[in-house]
């Protein structure tokens, strides 16, 4: 019998007291399915009188989880405590230079830092894994690196902040606005510490860099992911959308041009009945197309104690059957720079405008519009005030170069009475 896979948590919050469950209540099986028993050793956190609903005097503590990191009886230092620097990054950087593998669910942190500590990792013969940094409970990491090796992939698509999720559907469902709900969501505890993290979309395009990362071999370059949120969507938009048979998902896609990689973070509008417009609340969802295998959908929930311990158990389970794989699925120095293109691959485009309620205005739009050759499939002119009249326009399909080009001539001649809405009408 191998010896024990002997581990050192940093990180106590919701994942961290999962993850001590999970090897609590699965002993058994986690020692039946990798070969070894799984034992925790030493646990870090902030706060060691606090209250989190299960017992940890068995384990030692460290106030430092870089000291943690190097404690001689562990061998797998698991970080759940977030950042992209700190404690966190010490921490990590400290345990792959005394020799151990490093399991986290940091995707900031790999987002921004992940080129260099997998060179690291690679150099002191270490691996560092983080499925749970992705898209919760849903095995997308395993996906790309272990069950498509054999395809080049195409594109990668999906929905992955759960937050922003619930709130556009609920926006549908219950009429309610954007404000209401982020409300609601601050209540219910959905939303980061920092709440522009979830519906600024950075949080989701964190997650997108590590996929485009190891789905086109390339350095994770969060940079050059175009990002948007979905703080201006408001009900007419929710219902514009339906009314033409779209919902409006934030949702990030990273796929090769002719020009380089394209990331971009951004709502848009899907077809309601296609597998990402059908998904509700705070489910996640991953669309991946491959040559060989054209196109996988992976559905699951993204957040929450149980989702992201069970991915980091599975991790850590690899590791304890010896499995050992490139940080990013291929050795480190393989990996090409992004060489980042704009997100301009011609779609139809979703825009609400509102305009003074004067002759000549719709006119000065239709102008810009056509000076920039995009053109206009289907126009609506909504109930208005005696001062202003919100328009929407579907245009046909056009680069978002040329729209922005004539949405900043509306803007120039000021037949704009507010920031326009464009969202990308995508294929899915």
């Amino acid at each position: 019998m191998k010896p024990a896979l002997r581990l050192g948590i940093a990180g106590l919050g919701t994942v961290g007291v999962g993850v001590v469950r999970i090897i609590r209540r699965q002993a058994d099986l986690l020692e039946a399915r990798s070969g070894r028993r799984i034992q925790i050793v030493a646990v870090s956190a902030r706060d060691a009188g606090k209250d989190r609903g299960i017992n940890l005097s068995s384990y030692a503590w460290e106030t430092d989880p870089v000291a943690l990191a190097r404690r001689d009886d562990i061998d797998v230092f698991v970080e759940l405590m977030g950042g992209e620097n700190g404690p966190a990054k010490a921490s990590i950087e400290a345990a792959l230079a005394t020799g151990k593998d490093v399991v986290t669910a940091n995707k900031a942190l790999l987002a921004i830092h992940g080129q260099t500590l997998a060179e690291q990792a690679e150099t002191a013969g270490r691996v560092i894994r983080f499925e749970a940094a992705v898209a919760g409970g849903i095995p997308v990491i395993k996906a790309l690196t272990e069950g498509l090796a054999g395809n080049e992939i195409t594109r990668v698509m999906g929905v992955m902040n759960g937050t922003c999720n619930y709130i556009l559907t609920r926006m549908e469902s219950q009429r309610k606005g954007y404000n209401a709900l982020f409300q609601e969501c601050a209540e219910l505890g959905y939303l980061e510490a920092d709440p522009t993290l979830d519906v600024g979309g950075i949080d989701a395009a964190h997650k997108l860099a590590l996929l485009a990362a190891i789905a086109f071999g390339t350095k994770p370059h969060f940079d050059g992911i175009d990002i948007e949120g979905i703080e201006r969507i408001n009900l007419e938009d929710i219902a514009y959308a339906a009314d033409m048979g779209y919902r409006i998902k934030l949702l990030g896609v990273a796929q090769r041009s002719g020009r380089g990689l394209e990331q971009r973070m951004r709502p848009c509008l899907v077809p309601a009945d296609s597998p990402l417009g059908q998904l509700e609340g705070g489910t996640n969802m991953v669309v991946i197309e491959g040559d060989a295998v054209e196109q996988i959908v992976l559905r699951g929930p993204g957040a929450g104690e149980g989702p992201t311990a069970s991915a980091v158990l599975g991790d850590i389970c690899d590791i304890a059957r010896g499995f050992r794989l490139p940080v990013f699925g291929q050795p480190a120095h393989t990996l090409a720079e992004a060489d980042s293109a704009q997100s301009n691959s011609p779609a139809p485009y979703y825009l609400r405008l509102l305009l003074p309620d004067r002759p000549g205005a719709l006119a000065k739009v239709a102008a810009a519009l056509g000076d920039a050759g995009v053109s206009i499939n289907r126009m609506r002119q909504t109930g208005h005030d005696s001062t202003e009249a919100p328009v929407v326009i579907v245009t046909h399909k056009t680069q978002r170069a040329d729209l922005d080009a004539a949405l900043d001539a509306m803007t120039a001649s000021g037949v704009l009475a507010a920031e326009p809405v464009a969202l990308r009408i995508e294929a899915v």
